[in-house]
This record gives C-alpha cells, sequence and structure tokens, in this order.
C-alpha cells in the first residue's frame, strides 16, 4: 500500500531540522489536526487488526498448502506479502499519530515512508500484471503457456521490484524531520516532505499519481474492454469466478487510492497559485486536512484482499477448512483441455475454460511457479 511521501504525509520542511520559525507554504503540521489524526489511527488499528493475519494467512496457505503455484498465485503471493510487510510497519505510524511526534529518528522517517511508497508502487503493478495475464490467458488461450509461462513471470515479477525500488526514490529524498510546536508551545518532531521548491512537490507528486494511478489504470481498463470484447466473440458464457475475484481486487484497490491521488493533484494545483493567493490558501486547508485520513484510507486496500478472497472461497470453507483459500487458488480440477484438430471456436472455448475458471477451484492458469 502505500507514497510519494505516502501515509500521514505531513507537510513540509528544510534540509535537515529546522525550526518553525523557517517559512514554508506547507508550514501547519497534519498532526495539529485532532479529528484527522485520531481518526487516521483508529483506521490504521483496525488495518493492523484485519491486514497482519490475513495476508499471512495468504502466504501459509500459497506456500504451505498448494502443490502446483500458477502464474496467478504467484503474482497474489507477491501481493500479500507486499501488504503484509506494510501491515507490519503501520504500528509506527499509529504511534505517530497516537503521540503526535516522531520519536523514531531521521533514518526511520525516511525509510520508512520509502517502504511504504513502494508498496504502492508494487500493489498497483501486481494487480496491473494479474489483468494483462488474463487478458493474454483470453485473447490468446492456446498460446499462454508460452507468452505467460511461469518462468517469464518470474523474471516480469523481478524486474517489477527493481523497478519499484527505483521510482519510489523520491519519497527517501524528499523527506525529513521538522521541529514543530503543539498546541501548548512542547516542541514535537514532524516527519514530512521536505519540498524546498514548489517544482519539487509538483515532480513528486504527480509523477506518483501518473505512473502509481493513471497509467497502470489506463492499462487495467484497457485490457479488461479488450477481454470482454474477446469474450463476445466467442462461445464462452460462463461466468468466471476468477475474472470476478481479480476485478474486485481492481476496484477496490482503486476505490481507497482515488482520494489519495485526488489529495495529490489538489496539492499540485495549490502550487501554480501564489502563496498570497485566496485560491492557494483553501487548495492548502484542503490537502493539509485531509492528508492523514486519505493516507489511512489507502492502507486499507493494503487488508482488503484476504476479505475479498474470503469471500469468493466462501462455499469451500465448509468443506475444506482453513484450506479453502488454498482450495480457491490452486485449481484442483481444472478442466482438461481437448486435444488438436478443433475448430478455432471451440479450441478458443476450451482454452478460455482451462485458464481462466476457478469456478471448480481453478486458479487461473496451468504450470508450476517454483
Amino acid at each position: 500500500m502505500t507514497n510519494g511521501s505516502f501515509t500521514m504525509r505531513l507537510p513540509t520542511p528544510a534540509p535537515s531540522i529546522v525550526s518553525t520559525t523557517d517559512p514554508n507554504p506547507e508550514d501547519d503540521s497534519l498532526v495539529s489536526n485532532d479529528f484527522s489524526t485520531t481518526l487516521g489511527a483508529l483506521i490504521l488499528c483496525l488495518v493492523i487488526l484485519l491486514g497482519v493475519p490475513g495476508n499471512l494467512f495468504i502466504v501459509w496457505s500459497i506456500m504451505a498448502r498448494i502443490r502446483r503455484h500458477s502464474v496467478t498465485t504467484f503474482l497474489i503471493l507477491n501481493l500479500a506479502c507486499a501488504d503484509g510487510f506494510l501491515m507490519a510497519l503501520t504500528i509506527f505510524f499509529v504511534i505517530y499519530l497516537a503521540k503526535q511526534s516522531w520519536i523514531f529518528g531521521t533514518a526511520m522517517c525516511k525509510g520508512l515512508f520509502y517502504l511504504c511508497n513502494t508498496n504502492m508502487y508494487a500493489s498497483i503493478f501486481l494487480i496491473t500484471l494479474m489483468s494483462v495475464h488474463r487478458l493474454v490467458a483470453v485473447v490468446f488461450p492456446t498460446r499462454v503457456s508460452l507468452i505467460a509461462s511461469p518462468r517469464i513471470a518470474k523474471r516480469v515479477v523481478v524486474g517489477m521490484w527493481v523497478l519499484v525500488f527505483i521510482i519510489s526514490i523520491p519519497s527517501l529524498v524528499f523527506r525529513n524531520i521538522r521541529v514543530d510546536e503543539d498546541e501548548m508551545g512542547k516542541p514535537r518532531m514532524v516527519c514530512e516532505p521536505n519540498h524546498t521548491l514548489p517544482r519539487h512537490v509538483r515532480f513528486q507528486y504527480a509523477f506518483e499519481t501518473v505512473s502509481g494511478f493513471i497509467l497502470p489504470y489506463a492499462i487495467i481498463i484497457t485490457s479488461y474492454v479488450l477481454i470482454l470484447r474477446r469474450l463476445r466473440q466467442t462461445q464462452f458464457r460462463r461466468k468466471v469466478r476468477s475474472e470476478k475475484l481479480i476485478l474486485a481486487i481492481v476496484v477496490t484497490f482503486g476505490l481507497f487510492w482515488f482520494p489519495y491521488h485526488i489529495i495529490n493533484m489538489i496539492q499540485v494545483a495549490a502550487q501554480w497559485y501564489p502563496e498570497d493567493s485566496p485560491t492557494r490558501e483553501f487548495l492548502d486547508h484542503i490537502w493539509q486536512s485531509s492528508r492523514a485520513v486519505t493516507s489511512a484510507l489507502a492502507f486499507i486496500s493494503s487488508c482488503a484482499n484476504p476479505v475479498l478472497y474470503t469471500f469468493a472461497g466462501k462455499s469451500y470453507i465448509r468443506q475444506n477448512g482453513f484450506a479453502f483459500m488454498a482450495r480457491l487458488f490452486e485449481g484442483t480440477s481444472l478442466e482438461q483441455v481437448t486435444k488438436k484438430g478443433r475448430n478455432t471456436n471451440s479450441e478458443s472455448n476450451v482454452g478460455l475454460n482451462n485458464v481462466v475458471s476457478i469456478d471448480n477451484g481453478g486458479s487461473g492458469i496451468n504450470g508450476n511457479v517454483g
């Protein structure tokens, strides 16, 4: 989940630890907003309670209960690991909001928010890969083992993680600790973005929203449009649970992250107005008062997937107990591909049944990833 100065992004500082006398257009700290910080802390507590055990259960189900790891389960495993790791870090942000002061030092200030940022990119990129994989499975069902083989999937995911850690660097550079004062005049430490120039703000948040939301969602939407067009061209009319599950993941991620990126764009827009402009003051007030809550909401996306999987696999719970999620992913009764020699329509339908059905427990594609 999770950023280009993500979560509890608290308005800006100076090159190192500076005092509140330093003039800055982002001078009001978000931790000074009692309502926003309280609500944000409550949301994050809920996220910890649901997200940590939920994602650990997904990892355990895939690693310990599934013999053959499909491309789909491999992507889900990476997503669960990323989300579970983020959930483990959430306790630091709860303490930050509760104490309204950053007590963990400069290195943790930079490092934790950097890791949150990598989670945001990793989550949306993995979801995008899921959507592209479904596209390949539906449009090229007889070639999916070649185009989207487990070996290729491994290489793509490794490359994705390298890219994620590189493009998250701005959240490491543009963040530092600033000395602030609470309502009683006592000093407190604020871990927040360090934007010394307006163009830094415009670059970081615009880049974050375009690369971490707009472009991936454009690919996802295009993939599903092509999938629907392909399904209409064939005789394949079954309601596919795996398609619905992945679509639910896509929609859920978008709903929880959309407010965060709207606030990003509001902050970027504010930088185009003079500091004494009423419009600038109005826009600054909106993003400053909303940042903590929208960042906390974004965290929810990292604990929502276990809930979605539980609903998708509820029919297996009574029969399989704690192994229900493995049963959901594994594909123990995938339909068999028919022999060669069938016509194109028949072959396409068989391929679609084979690669996207989990109605009978299928996970999405044959082939080990391990």
